[in-house]
């Protein structure tokens, strides 16, 4: 419990706004969670449900550079992109795609260790004694490989999760459907890693510890914060709704609608919206025995209460572009494939958005032009393995601690002010 109690603004309640929120009150401190629909209604309620410890390696691996132009003209990869967007995705493209090399990536994944890397244990942690523990449960997770060759080439990334410490089990074959007979032997290889998690509805998860931080007497509003208010350098206040909330520190954690905020405190953000999808199959006549990564496609499957979600793609569209069909028609011809004797009852489809940096790397710490203003955004496609660990740092950090880690890959100013 800290002596110095503060009263804070948590701007965006999602997994990493909420984290924050309940690590704040252990600390002793009073919270206001503010967001503009709600506890759980973005990305933290349509993600893949995964606790994927192992996910340290970033999406611009190499190679990238050459395989996207083909991916985003084949209407069989999972990259879509709609066209007229072209000129406002250019800017952060760019630079992006100029991290898709071996060294860029090796750092994104020591970067991200820290943050992901015992996600399990950090959502047991975070959930204990809320309710919401029931939720969180420890699996096996399985990267389905069409062939040994094809996991062969994924050499890179393995030998980096062997560095990082991580431990995975190859079977072949046979023993590919004797591991999950849901399987076709289309699956011909699979690499299983232990000691991972899933949450059962993560959508559930996060609102039920946003109740118990309300329990605890959190002020939960439903509001669009446009500025956090200062005097003399230091936080006093947001303004949510034309009106003045009193705080003592303010937390923006947004994800991918940080960035407007963002820049008026200072930053230089180079953000770009993502979008995901999910397909949602609801009484299926099987479960997986475990989440799974198919690699052939790029999402994953995980089992749910009472469905299973097939989550990820990637789309480039911008925060207002409707869904395309062309996502949701990939999910169900690769399950045809991989899982033929699956069947289900009705669908649910959904469309998010995450925040991608161009660096891979979320933005965690103090701004420095503002004195008690926090930001904690950017996880792109780990935002739900993530969160407990960077709520954790956020509330040391506000109540005056330190934590027990390299900050300076996190840094909000490291692309300089805006």
């Amino acid at each position: 419990m800290t002596k110095d109690k503060k009263t804070v603004a948590i701007i965006g309640a999602g997994i990493v706004g909420v984290s924050t929120a309940l690590w704040l009150q252990r600390d002793g401190h009073d919270v206001i969670l503010i967001d503009k629909t709600g506890p759980a209604e973005g990305t933290s309620y349509g993600n893949a449900g995964l606790l994927a410890s192992a996910a340290t390696l970033p999406v611009t691996m190499p190679g990238l550079l050459r395989k996207a132009p083909r991916m985003a003209l084949d209407p069989a990869q999972p990259l879509f992109l709609r066209w007229a967007h072209l000129p406002w995705l250019i800017p952060w493209l760019i630079p992006y795609l100029r991290h898709a090399n071996a060294a860029s990536a090796r750092a994104r994944a020591d970067a991200m260790l820290p943050i992901i890397g015992d996600s399990l244990a950090d959502h047991q942690a975070l959930s204990r004694g809320t309710g919401a523990e029931a939720f969180v449960v420890p699996t096996e997770y399985i990267y389905a490989y069409s062939s040994r060759a094809q996991y062969d080439a994924d050499s890179m990334a393995w030998g980096v999760r062997k560095t990082q410490g991580f431990e995975w089990t190859v079977v072949e074959g046979k023993v590919v459907q004797e591991y999950d007979p849901l399987l076709s032997d289309v699956v011909a290889c699979g690499a299983v890693l232990k000691d991972q998690g899933r949450i059962r509805d993560p959508g559930q998860y996060v609102k039920a510890l946003a109740a118990h931080a309300e329990t605890q007497g959190a002020r939960i509003l439903k509001a669009d914060v446009t500025d956090v208010v200062r005097e003399n350098g230091h936080v006093t206040g947001v303004r949510a709704n034309g009106q003045t909330i009193a705080c003592d520190a303010a937390v923006l954690t947004a994800g991918v609608w940080s960035k407007p905020l963002a820049e008026r405190l200072g930053l230089r953000v180079p953000l770009h919206p993502e979008s995901g999808f999910h397909l949602e199959l609801w009484e299926p006549s099987h479960m997986p025995r475990s989440p799974m990564m198919l690699v052939d496609g790029k999402f994953a499957i995980t089992p749910m209460d009472g469905r299973i979600r097939l989550a990820g793609m990637v789309a480039y569209g911008g925060l207002d572009a409707a869904p395309t069909r062309a996502p949701f028609d990939l999910f169900l011809k690769h399950l045809k494939r991989v899982m033929p004797g699956l069947t289900w009852q009705n669908t649910r489809e959904w469309m998010g958005h995450r925040p991608a940096i161009v660096d891979s790397v979320p933005l965690i710490g103090e701004v420095p032009s503002a004195k008690g203003a926090f930001v904690g955004f950017g996880h792109d496609h780990v935002g739900l393995t993530g969160g407990p660990k960077t709520g954790r740092i956020l509330a040391q950090m506000i109540s005056g601690k330190t934590p027990n880690l390299d900050l300076s890959p996190y840094a909000p100013d490291r692309f300089g002010r805006s």
